[in-house]
């Protein structure tokens, strides 16, 4: 019997999650891939968006300015990667000046500090491999880029560390009333709840409408990136926007918190829910349009290719709150961009409500801080050695594009919430994810995580479920 129970260990729901722990409660988080951070929070433009482009008097824009206010002090307190670089929209012609002029007033509207329209000159000096026809663009010195994996799972771990529970493989399949609140049914069982919340992502329609006569309906936009080597990281400096259409802010160009360069996302809707495969128009359109707008783009340099979903809600806006005709039951649904950046304040809100709803007191062990794995190569020199020769796992490089240590990776596996296949190796140490996209590393990282994990090998997966990477081999020779 829990009073809170979380669907979803996204961005949205582990924030709610770590904001819910700020009170006496009994927290479930109900996820059913292996790992936090495995829909929509961790294929995204890694953006923490200023709050220009979302309609005046919207909840979406609403909290978008406030998530972005909060970014800063939270990635002190909880340990994860975030730099305020600014933002540029770039106006390429004369006659769309007045659509970039509309942004900016919708900007200040919405409480965006600092915007400036910067002529030709200005946006030549701040970034000179901008295209040569841009006549303007819109500068918000607000904006930055964040590690969405390293946002996410400080949440959680945050979440965990002051008491949340985290049920990962345990997929709901049915909700319904009970005595206490609800009954929500899963693959692993039946688990009974005051309240709901149901922060699922592209799956976010599907779990309302189990309990909800006013039916929502979440269409997943695919959206298509390049991922570019380090070597290409300083081509610019900030996120560079094209003029925004119909379907969002279309290609951007941006570095990102480890030095590489991103570049997408293209916006096809679709109707599978799972439909992460990436297609040749796709990165075609991706590699067109973002040559539009950043000239002499190192394309040769691209060292992978993926895609993300977004959860478009067809108002496209925010959904949080209790649903029509289901007290107890809170939507966060239709969370697609600025979504990461709003998280914070999603959270803070989604927590708010429940708070008054169970009429809950403060917890007042809560603790508000997180360290995150060790990094020795943010050390110096001196204590690096120091490091090596009490904990020689820190010396042994595994990845060595990211030039990820034993360490690091056994940290990763032994943390609250650790990691248990590959990718989520990746998620929290990086490696994997450098020039050789995990070619070198894998068996080494494989061998680590089967000793640590006390499995053996052909048991390691890709990504949980049966993702395995050793098959079809008898486990003697092994």
């Amino acid at each position: 019997m829990y009073d809170v129970i979380i669907i979803g260990a996204g961005v949205s729901g582990c924030a709610s999650a770590r904001e819910l722990s700020r009170y006496k409660a009994r927290i479930c988080v109900l996820e059913k891939a292996e790992d936090v951070c495995c829909g929509t929070s961790k294929a995204n433009s890694a953006i923490a968006h200023a709050g220009y482009d979302a309609a005046t008097g919207s909840l979406m824009a609403k909290l978008n300015v406030q998530g972005s206010r909060m970014m800063e002090q939270l990635s002190k307190e909880l340990d994860f990667e975030f730099r305020r670089t600014g933002s540029l929209v770039l106006c390429r012609n004369e006659e769309d000046m007045l659509k970039l002029q509309e942004l900016y007033d919708r900007g200040n509207a919405n409480g965006v500090e600092g915007l400036r329209i910067l002529n030709q000159e200005e946006l030549r000096k701040m970034e000179p491999n901008i295209s040569d026809d841009a006549v303007a663009a819109l500068y918000a010195p607000t904006a930055g880029i964040v590690c969405p994996f390293g946002m996410n799972i400080a949440f959680a771990e945050n979440a965990c560390a002051n008491g949340v529970e985290f049920r990962f493989d345990t997929e709901v399949q049915g909700i319904g009333r009970s005595d206490a609140g609800w009954a929500v049914e899963t693959n692993r069982g039946q688990f009974e709840t005051k309240c709901v919340v149901n922060a699922a992502g592209v799956y976010a329609d599907v779990i309302h409408n189990m309990v909800s006569d006013k039916k929502i309906k979440i269409t997943p936009r695919r959206g298509d990136y390049c991922l570019l080597d380090k070597s290409a990281g300083n081509h610019v400096s900030k996120v560079i926007f094209a003029l925004p259409n119909q379907f969002g802010k279309g290609i951007l160009v941006t570095p990102t918190v480890h030095g590489n360069l991103l570049v997408g996302p293209t916006a096809i809707d679709i109707e599978n829910k799972e439909g992460v495969n990436t297609t040749r128009e796709g990165l075609a359109q991706v590699l067109e349009r973002a040559g539009e707008s950043v000239k002499n783009l190192p394309m040769r340099s691209v060292i992978t290719s993926f895609a993300g979903l977004r959860a478009h809600e067809e108002n496209h806006e925010f959904i949080i709150g209790e649903a029509d005709g289901a007290e107890g039951f809170i939507d966060c649904a239709g969370i697609e961009s600025p979504g990461l950046t709003a998280s914070p304040a999603i959270g803070a809100m989604v927590a708010g409500t429940v708070r008054d709803l169970l009429r809950l007191e403060e917890n007042p062990e809560f603790v508000g801080t997180r360290q995150g794995i060790l990094n020795p190569q943010k050390m110096s020199a001196e204590d690096r050695k120091k490091l090596i020769r009490e904990k020689p796992a820190y010396g042994n490089i595994i990845c060595r594009c990211e030039m990820v240590t034993e360490g690091e990776i056994i940290d990763a596996v032994k943390r609250p919430l650790g990691a248990k296949s590959l990718d989520g190796v990746k998620r929290r140490t990086r490696a994997g994810m450098g020039r050789c996209q995990a070619g070198f590393c894998s068996p080494r990282v494989m061998e680590i995580l089967a000793r640590e994990c006390g499995k053996e090998i052909s048991d390691i997966t890709k990504s949980g479920g049966n993702s395995r990477i050793v098959v079809g081999t008898n486990k003697d020779v092994l």
